[in-house]
């Protein structure tokens, strides 16, 4: 049973308390969200995209979720806001001039300092390793640290030349609460697009309705046309008449009706001119004059 040979057993040995929280280091958890992709886990490496939300991804990776959103992956909460490729914007990255490379320490016997980042701010030079905050721009795609944007405040693009709104703004790889504001402003933002869509729509049908004319041509014929009587007056003009006289004014013309577009006239003329497009008319066949007499010619050489 154990305790041979003098042996004396510890308390913690013998009795089984709860287990400890294993704690997540903050330093490692913040490297792998800057250094590896939100949706594959794999490296980051160029083209990176960023969603509305602030999360890095591989562009390939994203294309090969739209392409099949029925597919099995870990991590495919993270991509549920996602609808199409314009949900995501192409960052315009600073590369790090200190950072050599993966391949530098192929052997493992260099020394690699986890907190060298890949990119770096344009303006002030801060890594971007997750010890400091980065923003990207929606209209251009351009990152900075926020400490660039507080220390130089200006209302264009410091590496570009954009001009951009503080909405435009939009913080990478935030805190919870950041991420939830940027969640209200995006559907916010979806809402009134969807809204003005639907007013525009409208908006268009309207105005080919205004524009249609099959629409209005009934309602002017109408108003053009009036019964007339046999003496060419109309039946609103004369005044009270007679049982007989009012039967004659309901009689319809015999000619043409005045103002009409088309005439029976002109439909018959347009019907002929039609038919003699075909061999079967009367004007498409020869008169008896131009149907010659059957001839056979023997021919006889000599």
């Amino acid at each position: 049973m154990g305790c041979d040979g003098g042996t004396i057993p510890k308390r913690h040995e013998l009795v089984k308390g709860p287990k400890k929280v294993e704690k997540v280091d903050k330093t490692a958890e913040l490297a792998a969200k800057w250094r590896y992709c939100a949706l594959s886990q794999e490296k980051l490496k160029r083209p990176i995209v960023a969603c509305e939300l602030g999360r890095l991804y591989n562009k390939d990776a994203i294309i090969e979720y739209l392409l099949d959103k029925s597919a099995e992956r870990p991590n495919s909460e993270v991509v549920a806001h996602i609808r199409s490729i314009k949900d995501v914007k192409e960052l315009n990255l600073t590369d790090n001039p200190a950072w050599k490379g993966e391949r530098r320490n192929i052997k493992g016997d260099c020394y690699e300092d986890m907190h060298c980042s890949m990119f770096i701010c344009p303006v002030v030079g801060l890594e971007m390793n997750g010890k400091h905050k980065f923003l990207y721009l929606q209209t251009c795609g351009c990152v900075f640290s926020e400490r660039a944007l507080k220390e130089v405040k200006t209302e264009i693009c410091h590496k570009c030349g954009d001009p951009f709104q503080e909405d435009d703004l939009v913080m990478l790889n935030g805190t919870k609460e950041e991420v939830e504001k940027l969640q209200r402003a995006m559907e916010e933002r979806r809402s009134k697009a969807k809204t003005a869509k639907k007013s525009k729509k409208s908006k268009d049908t309207k105005v080919s309705k205004a524009q249609d004319p099959s629409v209005t041509a009934g309602s002017c014929d109408a108003s053009e046309t009036k019964p007339t009587s046999l003496n060419g007056e109309s039946s609103s003009d004369s005044g009270p008449s007679t049982s007989g006289e009012s039967s004659k004014t309901l009689k319809a013309p015999l000619g043409p009706v005045i103002g009409s577009k088309r005439s029976i006239q002109d439909m018959k003329d347009k019907s002929e001119t039609f038919k003699s497009l075909f061999t079967s008319h009367s004007s498409a066949k020869r008169t008896k004059d131009q149907i010659s007499n059957w001839v056979t010619h023997t021919p006889y050489h000599f």
